[in-house]
């Protein structure tokens, strides 16, 4: 994994889509690196293009829990559907709960403000593919993960979400 994490930095940075700090960021660097590029107030806006696999991923950390919302399901494509829609039978059933409510925050405290502060996202499109790396810090330990999507028709899915920084992946829970 840290391999993948690697080529897309690589490659971002070889565009021209990075500086210093967000290769600092996607690495895990401390916090503190990145307050110093970021305003006074903290928070750096994450760019996106409207339609781009960014943009799809982007409102998952302006709303924590998102992922679980079955209003947003049409947004995940297999393995990432089925997972999320044997949790939620799995939970209607009242025999428990499979998933982690903070899965997009690699089920750290949902502190808003400190995620914000330092969060990065990092896009890499192949084809019909595509990966978002989302690094952040909170509690002062940095976490990473990659959104994996696929491309279904003229619009962005969610295949898969995998935590780098705890080593679990979405569509190897087993929620039945």
């Amino acid at each position: 994994m840290r391999v993948t994490v690697r080529l897309l930095l690589a490659l971002a940075c070889a565009v021209g889509w990075c500086n210093a700090a967000s290769a600092d960021a996607l690495q895990g660097a401390a916090p503190a690196k990145l307050s110093s590029a970021s305003p006074s107030s903290g928070n750096t806006p994450v760019a996106a293009q409207p339609g781009s696999p960014t943009a799809l991923i982007k409102p998952f950390y302006e709303h924590f829990g998102l992922e679980r919302d079955p209003a947003q399901r049409a947004n995940f494509v297999d393995p990432a559907k089925k997972v999320l829609d044997d949790a939620e039978a799995l939970e209607k059933s009242g025999q428990g709960e499979c998933l982690d409510p903070n899965m997009a925050l690699d089920n750290a405290d949902a502190d808003k403000d400190a995620i914000a502060g330092s969060l990065k996202m990092l896009e890499a499109i192949n084809g019909y593919r595509a990966k978002v790396v989302v690094a952040f810090a909170e509690g002062g330990h940095p976490h990473r993960l990659e959104w994996k999507l696929e491309k279904v028709g003229d619009a962005w899915k969610i295949a898969d979400l995998l935590s780098v920084t705890g080593e679990w992946e979405l569509s190897q829970y087993q929620c039945e």
